[in-house]
């Protein structure tokens, strides 16, 4: 089988016996064609999730940013208002 994205670098990880045997077994029933490939399948999707949750938690940052803002200028107004409404019972 060739393999369309050459790999060229490595990265080595040391397991218990207990962790390889659970990995070798999870590779065999989930039909990969090796343990790299399966481990190579969990590093990118823990990387990948872990960014998007990055990029959740910024996003959720700059909302609240946003809401606090508005609830500031909402703040403003309600006091504005009752300001004006003041005045014109004085009146």
């Amino acid at each position: 089988m060739t393999v369309l994205i050459p790999r060229i670098r490595t990265l080595g990880v040391r397991l218990s016996e207990e962790e390889y045997s659970a990995i070798e077994m999870f590779a065999m029933k989930s039909g990969a064609r090796s343990l790299s490939d399966v481990a190579r399948t969990a590093i990118c999707d823990f990387v990948r999730r872990s960014m998007q949750e990055n990029n959740m938690v910024f996003a959720i940052g700059k909302h609240a940013a946003q809401v606090k803002n508005l609830d500031q200028k909402l703040e403003k107004l309600t006091a504005e208002i009752a300001l004006l409404k003041a005045q014109r019972h004085q009146d």
